[in-house]
């Protein structure tokens, strides 16, 4: 059995200036996963560099209200919805509550530096 606590993983900002928590990343812990899963969250008024990854990603709300922009569109978002960002997707999101926008970041196959391009 894997169990991880988040309040134990180390924040650490990544490329796009979004606040990650890492919860599993086979790459690193020697899970038998194919993905790789983050708690992510983007501070009121704040809006991640646009960024593409080479693999396909989910977001999934967990609380707060933002704007989604995956290449030329754009989607308010909340706590409670997913969003599928295809493969090579420009992307960015951006905080629009008065409240943290926390959300966790599923990528498949799991994240990798080199398979992430910062746009800005």
């Amino acid at each position: 059995m894997f169990i991880r606590e988040l309040e134990k993983c180390k924040t650490i900002v990544a490329g796009d200036n979004t606040m990650l928590r890492v919860l599993f990343n086979p790459l690193v812990d020697k899970l038998n996963l194919k993905y790789s899963l983050a708690h992510a969250i983007v501070k009121p008024n704040e809006i991640t560099q646009k960024h593409k990854l080479k693999s396909s990603e989910v977001y999934y709300i967990l609380q707060g209200e933002g704007i989604m922009f995956i290449d030329d569109k754009s989607n308010n978002v909340k706590g409670g919805q997913a969003i599928y960002i295809p493969p090579d997707s420009i992307q960015k999101i951006q905080n629009v509550g008065n409240t943290d926008l926390a959300f966790l970041c599923i990528v498949e196959p799991a994240w990798k530096t080199e398979d992430e391009e910062i746009l800005e």
